[in-house]
């Protein structure tokens, strides 16, 4: 007796992971001590709000003021002055510094 290669595959599929192929901002929370940067796709990223002195000496309300740019790549705060790319928040670490 043999049996066929189609009938040897189980028929229930796999289901893969979703894989984001790129981080694009939809919001930012503040706290006093962290920035958290949520994603499009569900992923929330929070860094030390030291690592930028402008949003770190801002005012709560001068932290809320912010703007999302190039459809979630950037972020930016006009009133004082700062700007932060999505890639270099994930690319992690202090990056002002080096």
């Amino acid at each position: 007796m043999s049996i066929s290669v189609n009938q040897t595959i189980n028929k229930t599929r796999v289901r893969r992971a979703f894989v984001p192929k790129t981080a694009l901002a939809k919001s930012v929370k503040f706290s006093n001590e962290t920035m958290e940067v949520i994603f499009t796709d569900g992923r929330a990223l929070g860094v030390p709000l030291i690592w930028f002195p402008l949003l770190h000496e801002a005012t709560p309300e001068q932290r809320e003021k912010y703007e999302i740019g190039g459809g979630g790549v950037s972020l930016h705060w006009e009133e004082i002055d700062e700007d932060i790319s999505i890639a270099s928040l994930l690319a992690g670490g202090d990056l002002q510094s080096a």
